[in-house]
């Protein structure tokens, strides 16, 4: 008898012991509670400290490298009539200079002064400023600009500024914790915090303008003034430049783009060193892989693209690939869609050489190919007649667009694709009027000035808009 109760009693000094070791060693600020209400149960975890992210490293050792960029730009406005005979009788006279002020942000990427914006921020700015976090403000002159990815590079005269690393866009994952930096509405340095949301988002393109895409799209709270912000990991690093948003309000509205920091890089670098970017082209038109298609080759996933045409003599020709080729890598890239394909191509410039895998009756096919800078030949005429001319279309301007810029003749800038001339930053709509200081009124005048030229084509005309300007690049 008195060895049962014993037992019985040292059973219970084990178990006591047991369960207070137990809770001794459980976390007590992480608790899950099982509520009950109506007859459902919910659960409830209250989180430790540890457990939620810590920004402050991040946000403190990246905020002194985002700048703001003010902007001054002129624009031509129609003359108001200054009587009712001027109203009904078109005697206003020219159009007049109208002085616009704008503002952004920007990220220093060098402790020499260069920092990295939009192109929409700066573009068409004849003055430019920068404030510094520490409100010490500079006049910036422009190195460069990519209409493509909206990317551009200022400069400012200063040494042993603050910088922000370059992470790995690449990398990112969705639901990771990212950082916006900029000064939305002229609020300076203004930090909000959000998660990736997703990645290789394109946008619509309403004017049909040549566009490179692969946007990491977030919902940290990006306003008019964030573009050319910072968008930064926990770790501090750049990972994406902040450029758009999409709301129906023109504010914030959950819906926030960067262009991932790769992309950056390598666009800033070309700016940097060579004044224009050096972009390859691979030369196909692709669409994304449907049900149909994906049934018909058998494929195994809907990763890729399926390739509807190779452009004659472009690069993707020339390395053998077909009409029908369903492109899954660049080099050990994966592309999953039309986004992530131009992502990949852009990371290189033009004689650089990659592998392509594509996939080709069932089976897997590696393909070599050299990248070019356009996806055609000059010289070429397209079905409605216009000529292609180092990566842009040329066309006669029709008499209504020289009667409203006042001018007897010219070549039209119909389209700027890949090539020389949107390296020079010449938009859509220019009219050439001289070529090497020869007058031009058709687009094999054009050409064949440029043919002869041994070392550059200096070129002269007025902007859709009827500015004078005028570009030039080597023939080499």
């Amino acid at each position: 008898m008195k060895k049962g109760i014993l037992i019985v009693l040292l059973s219970a000094l084990v178990g006591g012991l047991t369960a207070y070791a137990v809770v001794k060693n459980t976390d007590t600020s992480e608790k899950m509670t099982v509520v009950t209400s109506d007859g459902a149960q919910y659960r409830t975890v209250n989180l430790s400290l540890s457990d939620y992210p810590d920004f402050t490293y991040a946000a403190e050792s990246a905020v002194d490298a985002v700048v703001y960029v003010k902007v001054v730009a002129k624009d031509l406005v129609a003359r108001v009539p200054d009587s009712i005979f001027d109203f009904f009788f078109g005697y206003g006279g020219a159009p007049q200079e109208r002085e616009k002020v704008g503002s952004g942000s920007g990220v220093i990427i060098r402790p020499d002064g260069y920092i990295v914006t939009n192109n929409h921020v700066v573009e068409g700015a004849t003055e430019i400023q920068v404030t510094l976090n520490n409100n010490k403000t500079f006049d910036a002159k422009l190195i460069g600009t990519d209409p493509a990815t909206d990317v551009a590079i200022i400069k400012i005269d200063a040494e042993g500024l603050p910088v922000i690393p370059f992470g790995d866009s690449d990398k990112l994952r969705l639901g990771e914790w990212v950082l916006a930096i900029g000064s939305p509405y002229d609020l300076r340095s203004t930090i909000t915090a959000g998660i990736v949301s997703a990645k290789g988002r394109s946008m619509p393109n309403y004017k049909g303008e040549f566009k490179i895409e692969s946007f990491i799209q977030t919902d940290a709270a990006v306003n008019p003034g964030n573009s050319g912000g910072a968008l930064v990991d926990k770790k501090g690093n750049l990972v994406g430049v902040n450029t758009a948003i999409i709301s129906q309000t023109g504010s914030y509205a959950g819906y926030s783009f960067a262009i991932p920091s790769n992309m950056v890089k390598k666009v800033a670098e070309d700016l940097i060193d060579f004044g224009s970017v050096k972009r390859a082209v691979l030369g196909i038109t692709m669409t994304p892989l449907t049900d149909e298609i994906v049934e018909d080759l058998k494929l195994s996933s809907f990763d890729g693209v399926y390739i509807t045409e190779v452009l004659k003599g472009s690069a993707a020709d020339q390395a053998g690939v077909k009409t029908g080729d369903v492109l899954i890598a660049v080099d050990s890239v994966k592309v999953r869609n039309a986004s992530s394909v131009q992502e990949a191509v852009n990371n290189y410039r033009p004689g650089d050489k990659a592998e392509l895998t594509v996939i080709r009756d069932g089976k897997e096919k590696v393909l070599n190919v050299e990248f070019k800078s356009t996806m055609v030949a000059n010289g070429s005429v397209d079905e409605d007649g216009a000529l292609a001319f180092y990566g842009a279309k040329l066309k006669e301007a029709d008499r209504e667009k020289l009667d409203r810029l006042g001018l007897d003749r010219g070549v039209e800038i119909t389209e700027v694709g890949p090539g020389k001339i949107m390296d020079a930053g010449v938009s859509e709509g220019f009219v050439i009027l001289y070529v090497n200081d020869q007058p031009v009124s058709k687009p094999q005048d054009v050409m064949n000035i440029a043919r002869k030229s041994k070392r550059a084509v200096y070129i002269e005309g007025v902007t859709s808009y009827g500015k004078p300007s005028y570009f030039g690049f080597g023939v080499e």
